[in-house]
């Protein structure tokens, strides 16, 4: 068996374990910090939203020798807005520019034309409303919503309502991180990233179910016994399913990890960053917050249960008063130690009861030798 395999064997056994539970103020501060991070990112630079939430034009052109920094500069100059260029592997040029009017539209495309040596109308150009982007976000916020009422109904029923709220709070810690990171990454927004944000809640939510799936079972008339609290059992479930979710979380993130940083990064597919930087970072969010979100807050929640905390006193009771017996056990072993080096060098051994020293005998003219 692997090295990786027999610690999971020996997490799942409990026989070793990191107490994720019991240190989790440590967690909660580092979420609280990098949520707070997200958001100013997000209130201070915004989103960059792609040309199908803001309105625009797309100009495809012909194979061209023009370079892609060369035209990015004309359709900047000729329509007063930031543009998004990429060469296609045949030679065509790729010319986004967002929130451009119809007039400022045709500006841009006889300037590109002019640019390029071609007619305006070998310059493909379409135009894209923003009505139709607002129609993506108004079903995507909805889809979102019913997608989080479902998640919390059904964990509630196969859990308890408790699970349901943690299970929601990381979903929310989430799609925060993500949607922050991108306003500080300055990705641009497409309906891709909208695909790519409701699929990570999916991934999220799997590792979160497999812990709490776990902890049910493990909780099972907790109460009948008095050797762990729920927060000791928690950490024990979460434990037994750390190698799972890391290797779950590996595996997804490898694909991605290709879409993101070779697709997006060396081979210049700009058109993968939207949809894989939202998976990159929804994935590795997700499983963070499993392991250090989720089971820590539905042990907190559970230990104000007046059920819990008097399990919790019975068992701090109960170790209580082994450890006062194992130290009265060790101080009488120590006197029984003190009184026996105390006892003459010639005592009984221990042990031996009602032995009696024999009198040395005195030979008065040895027992062989004659009476007189």
């Amino acid at each position: 068996m692997s090295r990786l395999g027999t610690l999971g064997a020996r997490l799942y056994r409990g026989e070793v374990g990191y107490d994720f539970v019991a240190k989790r103020k440590i967690w909660y501060g580092i979420s609280i910090l990098i949520t707070i991070t997200a958001i100013v990112g997000l209130a201070v630079r915004g989103l960059n939203m792609g040309i199908e939430f803001s309105g625009g034009a797309i100009f495809n052109t012909k194979k061209t020798s023009v370079s892609a920094d060369a035209a990015k500069q004309v359709a900047e100059e000729a329509s007063g807005h930031t543009a998004i260029v990429q060469k296609t592997g045949d030679g065509k040029l790729r010319v986004q520019v967002s929130e451009l009017t119809e007039q400022k539209s045709r500006v841009t495309q006889q300037a590109l034309a002019k640019k390029l040596n071609v007619s305006t109308d070998e310059i493909n150009t379409d135009i894209v409303g923003p009505s139709w982007g607002e129609e993506i976000a108004d079903k995507a916020w909805t889809g979102l919503a019913v997608f989080m009422i479902l998640v919390v109904i059904y964990l509630a029923i196969a859990f308890e309502w408790r699970m349901a709220l943690a299970a929601l709070v990381a979903l929310i810690h989430d799609l925060t991180i993500t949607v922050g990171i991108y306003a500080l990454v300055g990705f641009e927004v497409t309906p891709g990233t909208v695909i790519g944000l409701l699929t990570i809640l999916g991934y999220s939510l799997y590792d979160t179910v497999v812990v709490f799936d776990g902890l049910k079972e493990s909780a099972k008339d907790i109460t009948k016994q008095t050797r762990w609290t729920y927060s000791e059992i928690a950490n024990r479930s979460l434990n037994g399913t750390l190698v799972r979710s890391i290797n779950t979380t590996v595996v997804a993130l490898l694909p991605v990890a290709g879409l993101l940083f070779i697709g997006g990064g060396f081979l210049g597919a700009g058109m993968l960053n939207d949809i894989s930087l939202a998976l990159f970072v929804g994935l590795a969010a997700g499983a963070y917050s499993s392991i250090f979100i989720a089971t820590p807050l539905v042990a907190d929640l559970k230990e104000r249960d007046p059920q819990m905390k008097a399990l919790t006193r019975r068992v701090h009771a109960k170790r209580a008063a082994q450890a006062a017996r194992a130290d009265s056990a060790q101080d009488e072993a120590g006197s029984q130690g003190v009184e026996d080096d105390d006892e003459p060098q010639d005592a009984s051994p221990a042990g031996v009861v009602g032995q009696r020293r024999q009198p040395v005998s005195r030979n008065r003219g040895g027992r062989g030798g004659k009476r007189r």
